[in-house]
Formats: C-alpha cells, sequence, structure tokens
C-alpha cells in the first residue's frame, strides 16, 4: 500500500505554535518578575479556573497526583476505606496507599466505562472514608445521583472526591465537572484538555475548612512558617511560570472542547459494527478517544500500517498490577465489566491540533477496518 503520513497520538509543539505569542509574553514578564513560586501568576489563574468551575476555592500543587492525594488527606482518616474505579490508571489507587487506605474496587458501565453508581452505592458502607469518582476519558459521572444515594442510605457524611483529570470543562446540565462532590482534582500534566508546559494540579472545593487543611498540607502541614500544626504535610507547590501559561490556555478550553467532539463524532459515525467508541454523555469533553475493540492486536496492527498511532488507556487494572499485589484492597473479585473490557479498549488520536487531512486520514482507516 501507499505510504501515507504519519499521525501522531498528540504533537504539542502545535498547540505551542498557535499560543506562541500571548505564552512567551506571558513567560516573559513572569520571569523578569523575579517572582518565581507563590506569586500573581498563580494566584490569577487560581481565581480565574476556580471561577471556571463555579466554586470558591482553588489550591494549586505540583501535579494531579499530589492533588488526589493531598485531597483524600483532607477528607479522610487513615486506615479507613475508599471506594475506586480499578480501570483508570493507578492514580487514585496509589493516593489511597499513600494516605493508608485501603481501596475497595466497584465496577463500571460497559458503554461508557465510567463507574457504575448502583455498584458505588452498594459498596459504600460506614466503614467507607470517601468515594472518589473519576470523570475517565473526558466523560462525566453524574455525582448528584451517587450523593442523592448516599443520603437515601444514611451515608450522607461520606465525602465525595472528583477526580477530573481528564475532564476539564465536562459538563452534567449546567454543572461544571469539579463542582459536583464535596472535592474535585485536577492534573495540568501537557496532554490534558487544559495542560502545562511542564506539570501542575489543583485541589479545588467550596468548603473553605477542607481548603484551608489543603492549603496547610501542601506547605509541610504549617499553621505558620516552620511551625507544623497538622501531620503528614509535604511540599506541592505549582511554579509561576506553569501558571501563567495555563492562564493563557484557559479561555479557550470550551472551544477547545468542541474540536475534540468534533473530531470524537467523525469518528463514532464511521464505525459501530468492529469498533465500538465510548459514550461519556452529552457534556463530555473527549480527553481521549477510546474504542472497545474485539481484535485489538490485529486493530493496532492495522492503524500502524496506515502510518496511525494508538495507545492502550488502560492495559492493567489497578488491582491486577503484579507490583502492587501485597497491598491492601477490596472488591476485586466483582469487576465483571471491568475485566471483560481491558483486553478491548484501544485509543486513537484525538486532539484539537489534528489537521483535517489526519482527522480523514482516521476515518478512512476506521472505514476499511469496519468493511473488512
Amino acid at each position: 500500500m501507499t505510504k501515507q503520513e504519519a499521525v501522531p497520538m498528540n504533537d504539542l509543539k502545535r498547540l505551542y505554535q498557535r499560543y506562541q505569542v500571548e505564552i512567551e509574553h506571558e513567560v516573559t514578564s513572569t520571569l523578569r518578575s523575579g517572582w518565581w513560586l507563590n506569586g500573581a501568576a498563580g494566584k490569577k489563574f487560581a481565581a480565574n479556573f476556580s471561577k471556571f468551575i463555579g466554586v470558591s476555592e482553588c489550591v494549586l500543587v505540583a501535579n494531579g497526583t499530589d492533588a488526589l492525594e493531598l485531597a483524600l488527606a483532607a477528607v479522610t482518616t487513615r486506615g479507613r476505606e475508599v471506594v475506586v474505579a480499578a480501570n483508570a490508571g493507578g492514580y487514585a489507587s496509589c493516593a489511597c496507599w499513600h494516605n493508608d487506605l485501603i481501596p475497595h474496587y466497584v465496577d463500571i458501565e460497559p458503554a461508557s466505562q465510567l463507574v457504575d453508581i448502583q455498584s458505588v452505592l452498594k459498596a459504600a458502607s460506614v466503614d467507607t472514608a470517601a468515594i472518589v469518582v473519576t470523570h475517565l476519558y473526558g466523560g462525566v459521572v453524574d455525582v448528584r445521583a451517587i450523593r442523592d444515594g448516599l443520603d437515601q442510605a444514611g451515608l450522607s457524611h461520606i465525602p465525595i472526591v472528583e477526580d477530573c483529570a481528564q475532564a476539564h470543562g465536562a459538563r452534567i446540565g449546567s454543572d461544571v465537572a469539579g463542582s459536583l462532590g464535596d472535592i474535585s482534582t485536577f492534573s495540568f500534566y501537557p496532554t490534558k484538555n487544559l495542560g502545562a508546559m511542564g506539570d501542575g494540579g489543583a485541589v479545588l472545593t467550596s468548603d473553605t475548612v477542607i481548603a484551608g487543611h489543603v492549603r496547610q498540607l501542601q506547605q509541610y502541614g504549617w499553621s505558620s512558617k516552620y511551625h507544623v500544626g497538622v501531620p503528614y504535610g509535604r511540599n506541592s507547590r505549582m511554579d509561576e511560570v506553569q501558571a501563567a501559561i495555563l492562564d493563557v490556555l484557559l479561555g479557550d478550553v470550551d472551544s477547545r472542547n468542541r474540536q475534540r467532539r468534533g473530531i470524537l463524532s467523525q469518528y463514532k459515525s464511521v464505525a459501530g459494527r468492529r469498533l465500538q467508541f465510548l459514550e461519556g454523555g452529552d457534556g463530555a469533553v473527549a480527553h481521549l478517544a477510546v474504542a472497545l475493540c474485539d481484535d485489538r492486536d490485529s486493530f493496532r496492527a492495522f492503524m500502524k500500517e496506515r502510518g496511525i498511532d494508538t495507545d492502550i488507556h488502560y492495559p492493567v487494572l489497578d488491582c491486577d498490577q503484579v507490583g502492587w499485589a501485597d497491598l491492601p484492597m477490596k472488591g476485586s473479585e466483582n469487576l465483571a465489566v471491568s475485566r471483560a473490557s481491558v483486553s478491548r479498549l484501544c485509543s486513537v488520536p484525538c486532539y484539537p491540533d489534528m489537521t483535517s487531512d489526519e482527522i480523514e486520514q482516521v476515518c478512512l482507516a476506521l472505514r476499511e477496518w469496519e468493511a473488512m
């Protein structure tokens, strides 16, 4: 067959080129200020991002995993269970273990790969310290339904932590992901829907007491400089350069999400028999274009022959990771959908800076695969 141009899973150079003038202006201004941590750029982005999400408090931290760990530390007591999905890459599980908490795994819905609400409610009990709801692949979990179910079960005290690492700007109705639970966490890893040019994360809430606890934990547990008021603190900060860059990109998150959804919609229009692209809900933001495929290895080889990158998000359930086998966990025997799905998941390129030719190249390959 004729050799075609390569279609990468992502190409961050294009993002930089699109915003180069604005980014370089803000980065240069920040560097010239001589204030590279805990300064005006961070305060500005935190205020703008909390307004975008619809909450009052935003604490900027070093990365998304730190955000999860700090959020759980702020709302739980050690030694108890946290309800989580097993299919989301291991980040919530790590946050549990680093806080001496026990992940209690629950199953997912097949069409979305998002956590199954009834499974969450069945697992919740007086032993539950928190529930982590991961808005995976840019889809949106109905957090309000979980809260209503907890209230009806007499478990209204259980905090819900939203993991929004893949869901910047996602919505359910008029509510933005990150405003639905008691506390939420974000990653600004470069490939995210809102990504830094380095690393960064954030913890958001409208509870000022929780926010105050997170601020202590992110700065060694200090109650005042060099005076530790709470245990288990650390050093976790976002630098001013990353905050300045993120503030430049924030204004276009919604428009770029629409581009992502448009690309995924084109893929869905040519697939459906051999590939089933996931359905994340009307307010989903297509962080990734993930499909279920019964012959994944052959599909990936087929796409590679046509110059198209693919990836797997994620190839191993948390409970099946060899290195974590001896760590405390519950629920791994009740994951029928998760286990049936993990060997079928495959991602194809989907990002706003793809060219129309690249999108058509992927669509042509998908059509050809479906016709086989």
